[in-house]
């Protein structure tokens, strides 16, 4: 069989095509050598951990990339074995998974909502298997597939206070790649806390690309196209947003490459990022990141393994939020000091009054567990 997936890896490093045939995927990553004698250290070294992106890729500076990061440091310190695959469409998805069996992986990590179908699938045909997926849950819980979920729209909701509280304009905006739960999630956290600044401060910020009660908005229709991010997010300019948020996995990149622009010729722009700390994973566009909404992706990922690893594996989903800081707002870094520390306090409290259930947070794409 013709193979059609790639495995690539992240930050420079040499990307390469796997024959994927009736035999065994070769593993492409090892763990530490066992101590002689070290039952822990055995049992370490003959588990493996896998992981199949969607189309976005291991270098996404996003939800893909932060999943690798986290399965990446359970190798190094577990000593386990680990096996990555990156899908190129999502025609790949479950050839991918099916490889991923055949190559005997203890544990198989899916990203994304998009391979819903495929790891049920896998997961069914292959009972005896264990998978976990970000950011999908299922209605009926398959016993051998444990979700990995967050309520972004908790963080999402500060970061949408913040934009509110730094704008210069009055008007701040936001974009989708595509128009599933959980994107429209953040979109539905963020407008809901620019809705709250301006019911305390008595003001009328806009939000441009998201309707919250219409559930419509603007999107680019995928994760890949960054030059239809880098236009609607000109397009946000042109009406006199200065403050934008995309949700859209690399194609949040070309939103930066706009603003970065619109910086350069001398306008006031920062941009929030989203699922992992922009200022970090992208630091093409540091200079304008005012904060990100982030999901502890890597730490769940390094949490499920070790309990996969341990024999305590679970089909009970895991839920990031922001009492058990599975989502977080970012550090504002370089805009620390342009962040007024009234601005602060009152972050600080929306987080208390949220994680107390003072004040409620709610989308129809929030986790239903």
């Amino acid at each position: 069989m013709k193979n059609t997936l790639r495995t690539k890896f992240k930050r420079g490093s040499t990307a390469g095509v796997a024959s994927v045939g009736a035999a065994a995927l070769l593993l492409t990553g090892c763990g530490a050598a066992p101590e002689s004698g070290s039952t822990a250290s055995n049992a370490a070294a003959d588990y493996t951990g896998c992981i199949v992106s969607d189309s976005g890729g291991f270098d996404d500076q996003s939800f893909n990339q932060s999943s690798y990061e986290g399965l990446k440091k359970t190798e190094k310190d577990l000593g386990i074995k680990v096996n990555q695959v990156e899908s190129k469409t999502n025609n790949d998805f479950e050839p991918n998974l099916r490889a991923m069996v055949t190559a005997g992986c203890n544990l198989t990590i899916t990203v994304g909502f998009l391979l819903g179908d495929a790891t049920k699938a896998q997961a069914t045909a292959n009972p005896k298997s264990h998978f976990a997926i970000i950011d999908f849950g299922y209605a009926d819980p398959i016993s051998n597939v444990k979700p990995i979920i967050y309520d972004t729209a908790q963080a999402a909701f500060m970061a949408g206070y913040l934009a509110a509280g730094s704008t210069k304009t009055g008007t701040v905006a936001t974009f989708g790649g595509i128009k599933i739960p959980t994107v429209t999630i953040f979109m539905d956290g963020y407008a809901d806390g620019v809705k709250y600044y301006n019911e305390k401060k008595g003001k009328n910020v806009k939000v441009l690309g998201w309707d919250k009660a219409a559930q419509d908005g603007s999107f680019t229709g995928d994760f890949e196209k960054q030059d239809v991010g880098k236009q609607l997010t000109q397009n946000f300019l042109d009406q006199g947003a200065d403050i934008v948020m995309p949700v859209a996995g690399p194609v949040g990149k070309g939103a930066g490459a706009a603003l970065n622009e619109a910086k350069a010729a001398g306008k006031d722009v920062k941009l929030i990022w989203v699922d992992s700390d922009g200022f970090l994973t992208a630091p093409d566009y540091k200079d304008i990141m005012l904060s990100s909404v982030m999901k502890q992706m890597g730490e769940a990922v390094e949490t499920v393994v070790k309990e996969d690893k341990d024999g305590k594996f679970s089909n009970t989903p895991y839920v990031g939020t922001l009492a058990n800081d599975g989502v977080q707002l970012a550090p504002f870094h370089s805009f620390d000091s342009q962040v007024p520390a009234d601005l602060k306090s009152e972050l600080d409290q929306i987080k208390k009054d949220i994680v107390a259930g003072k004040l409620k947070v709610e989308s129809a794409a929030s986790p239903k567990v």
